[in-house]
């Protein structure tokens, strides 16, 4: 989903699911945090600071082994807030509905798009980060580094990346 008409399509027909209301606030914190769907789906309410609007993600449970600090918009705060009315006194923002010692299952979010109509070559929970860096570096309004940084990704030059240790927290903020 790399077009900007269709990814404001995608984000209404979010707006519409009538599934699970736990899949529905996955959904669309997929769309707002573009963090990875293993990422999201194993949230821990102890890593979150909602009045803050921070999303601590432990390096253990990161691609990269990194701690990855999340700026969480009004929108998603909003969202986890819904969630926490539901399993707030639970270990995981999104528990498995078979055992609330394991988070979601991985096919949640992707089935609740064929359920939307969307085609596994058309989206899936993880196109929510190949759509975002899509359209926020194709906007020109923020800088590569600072989409980079949101996407949790390292610098693939070594060199750049042993020098350059920039959050780029302002403007990843801005952009939330």
């Amino acid at each position: 989903m790399l077009d900007a008409k269709k990814a404001g399509e995608l984000l209404r027909a979010l707006d519409g699911y009538e599934g699970g209301g736990l899949t529905k606030v996955a959904l669309k914190l997929s769309a707002l945090l573009f963090v990875r769907s293993g990422e999201l789906r194993g949230a821990e309410w102890r890593e979150l600071d909602l009045a803050a609007g921070i999303w601590r993600i432990p390096a253990a449970r990161m691609k990269g082994r990194i701690e990855h600090v999340v700026p969480l918009p009004r929108q998603a705060v909003e969202l986890f807030q819904s969630a926490q009315e539901v399993t707030g006194d639970g270990r995981f923002v999104f528990p498995s509905i078979r055992s609330t010692a394991r988070p979601m299952s991985e096919n949640t979010v992707n089935g609740a798009l064929r359920r939307l109509g969307y085609a596994g070559d058309e989206m899936t929970a993880h196109g929510f980060r190949a759509m975002a860096s899509t359209l926020l570096n194709e906007s020109g309004k923020w800088s590569p580094d600072a989409i980079e940084r949101a996407l949790a990704h390292k610098d693939r030059d070594a060199v750049r990346a042993a020098y350059h240790r920039g959050k780029h927290w302002a403007e990843r903020v801005d952009m939330a």
